[in-house]
């Protein structure tokens, strides 16, 4: 498998198409989260997802959205639900064939900055952190989260020590005191950080910085354009597994032991989650002048790189026709 960070920064670019082998409708390879609970995930178990296709749907948990990009451009995965945007647009960024088809969960709090109580570093002193270690997984939302929590703290991000980390690592790190902060998203990780630290920014102080996002749907070029009805039905179950959801919770368990959750930490990491129904999904993010537009050019400034810069225009990386 290649890797995709590896491919953005090489100056094979322009053939990442070639990587793509085309999917067989036989199965369907979807692409998830551990720790992240969402109501489709009751639907998953119960197999609705494959009643709907008409076929096989097989489940592959990743750890970061990055890694769910470099099974897509390697023809392992079909389908990727709530990648995250900052992944996304990295991939795209490097003209990855891959179209973003609807939005999974929205949330504020879902990823954090957990500091090292030891440390003695706090919002009031931020600035000391400059020089210190931090662990972030590179180019995921708790990355997007870390860039602007930094920034609206005033902390030169070049002057730190950042350590590239998926969440369960990093968690040690914090625990063992290797890093004096750590960034990441799943709720038994943060829960293991919270034990010897805190947040750098509350939930209230994170929204007023605009530490806000969403997760999305993503799908291969080569997949959609094959199997056009198969991600229709996709996301058709997932509209009806969250509006099952809004209406009765009596399944949450399914969701936590799905999840790799209790359902004490499943009911708090939902609490903050909102999952927009398609109408809100068309009037809220796939609108003129809504999430989606205002989103996509602003990360895709903050994550673009000389090799993969940000695109003038973002609309042809959106595809809303398998939500009608």
């Amino acid at each position: 498998m290649k890797s995709v960070k590896k491919i953005i920064c090489g100056a094979s670019i322009v053939t990442l198409s070639a990587v793509m082998a085309p999917a067989a409708i036989a199965e369907v390879n979807v692409a998830y989260f551990l720790e992240w609970a969402t109501p489709n995930q009751i639907a998953k178990v119960e197999k609705a997802y494959d009643k709907a296709i008409g076929e096989k749907v097989n489940w592959v948990n990743f750890a970061s959205g990055t890694a769910m990009t470099e099974a897509m451009l390697s023809g392992d995965i079909d389908i990727s639900y709530s990648q995250g945007l900052a992944p996304f647009v990295n991939a795209v960024n490097a003209n990855a064939p891959i179209k973003m088809v609807g939005i999974a969960v929205a949330y504020g709090a879902a990823d954090d900055c957990i500091v090292r109580t030891e440390s003695g570093i706090s919002k009031a002193n931020a600035l000391e952190l400059e020089g210190k270690s931090v662990a972030v997984p590179l180019n995921t939302m708790a990355d997007f989260g870390f860039r602007m929590t930094m920034n609206n703290l005033g902390v030169d991000i070049s002057k730190l020590k950042i350590v590239d980390q998926e969440p369960a690592d990093a968690a040690v790190s914090l625990v063992d005191g290797a890093v004096d902060m750590a960034c990441a998203y799943g709720e038994n990780s943060l829960s293991k950080m919270k034990e010897v630290g805190k947040p750098m920014l509350t939930t209230s102080e994170k929204t007023e910085a605009g530490i806000t996002s969403f997760d999305i749907v993503s799908v291969t070029e080569t997949f959609a354009q094959e199997n056009p009805e198969a991600v229709k039905r996709f996301m058709e179950v997932t509209a009806q597994a969250n509006a099952d959801f809004a209406k009765d919770q009596s399944k949450i368990a399914v969701i936590a032991g799905d999840a790799g959750l209790s359902v004490e930490k499943t009911k708090s990491q939902m609490a903050g989650f909102k999952f927009p129904t398609v109408e809100e999904q068309m009037a809220s993010y796939f609108n003129d002048g809504g999430r989606v537009g205002q989103m996509l050019p602003f990360m895709g400034k903050m994550f673009g790189t000389a090799a993969a810069p940000a695109k003038d225009d973002y609309s042809t990386t959106v595809d809303t026709s398998f939500l009608k």
